[in-house]
C-alpha cells in the first residue's frame, strides 16, 4: 500500500469517526445490568476459547504479513464506527449495524472476536454503549456468532462461484441479522418468567425486525462498496489475506 492509499484510508477513517462519536447516547447493545450475573459469567466463559483462537490468528497473520496491520486496524475502526450508530428498539438493547462481516471476509471470524471485544470495551467505557457486565454476551453475539455466519456465507458464495462483491453483500447482511437472532435469544433466555421461552424469543425477534432488516441491507451495501474500494487500492493486501489468488 503506497502513501496515497494510506492517506485515503486515514482520511476516510477520520471522517467516519467524526460521525460515529455522538454527544448523547440513549441506547445500548445489551445494557449494563440487564442480564443476571449467572448469564453474564456463562456468556463470558463461552467467549474465552474463541478469543484465544482469535489472538493466535491475528498473531500468525501479522507475523507472516506485517504490512496487513493497517488493513486490520481499518477493519476494527469500521466495526467501531458503524456499530456506534444506533436506533433504540428493545428495552435494554438497540438496533445497529455491526460491521463485523468485512473483518470476517478479510481475516476470518476468529480474528474478529478480538477486534469486536476491543470495540465493545471502548464503547462501554467511552460511549456508555453496552456494558462491562454484559461484555461477554455482547461479544458472543456481535463478535463471534455474526462473524462466523458471515464467513460461512462468504465461503458458500465462493463455492457457488457468486461474484465477490455480491458475496460480500450477502455475508455482511446475513451476519448482521444472525447477530440479532442471537441477541434476541440471549434476552429471551434471561427474561421469560412471565411467558414461555419460545414466546419471549418471538417477541424479541419481532421487535428487532422492523429496524434490523433494513439496517442489515444497508450494512451489506456499505461492505460491498468498501470491498470495491479495496479491490482498486489494496490489491497486494487482499492477495496476502487470500482474497485474491497470487496471479490475480
Amino acid at each position: 500500500m503506497n502513501k496515497t492509499q494510506k492517506k485515503i484510508i486515514a482520511l476516510t477513517a477520520g471522517i467516519s469517526l467524526s460521525f460515529g462519536i455522538v454527544p448523547t447516547v440513549n441506547a445500548m447493545h445489551i445494557m449494563e445490568g440487564y442480564l443476571p450475573a449467572g448469564y453474564c459469567i456463562a456468556w463470558g466463559a463461552l467467549c474465552i476459547p474463541f478469543l484465544f483462537a482469535g489472538f493466535l490468528s491475528i498473531k500468525k497473520t501479522l507475523n507472516e504479513h506485517r504490512n496487513l496491520i493497517t488493513l486490520l486496524a481499518m477493519s476494527g475502526a469500521f466495526v467501531f464506527v458503524i456499530s456506534s450508530l444506533k436506533i433504540p428498539s428493545v428495552t435494554g438493547s438497540c438496533s445497529h449495524m455491526t460491521g463485523t462481516g468485512l473483518g470476517a471476509i478479510l481475516f476470518g471470524p476468529s480474528a474478529v472476536s478480538i477486534l469486536g471485544l476491543i470495540v465493545l470495551l471502548f464503547q462501554a467505557i467511552l460511549l456508555a454503549h453496552g456494558g462491562l457486565t454484559t461484555i461477554g454476551a455482547n461479544t458472543f453475539s456481535m463478535a463471534i456468532a455474526g462473524p462466523f455466519v458471515s464467513y460461512g456465507i462468504y465461503l458458500l458464495c465462493k463455492k457457488a462461484r457468486i461474484n465477490k462483491k455480491a458475496s460480500a453483500f450477502f455475508a455482511a447482511a446475513l451476519g448482521d441479522l444472525f447477530t440479532y437472532c442471537i441477541t434476541a435469544f440471549q434476552l429471551a433466555l434471561a427474561h421469560n418468567t412471565d411467558t414461555t421461552f419460545g414466546a419471549a424469543l418471538g417477541k424479541f425477534m419481532l421487535v428487532f425486525a422492523p429496524t434490523q432488516i433494513p439496517l442489515a441491507v444497508i450494512e451489506g451495501i456499505i461492505t460491498m462498496v468498501i470491498v470495491m474500494g479495496l479491490e482498486s487500492y489494496a490489491r497486494p493486501e487482499l492477495r496476502a489475506v487470500g482474497y485474491f489468488k497470487e496471479n490475480q
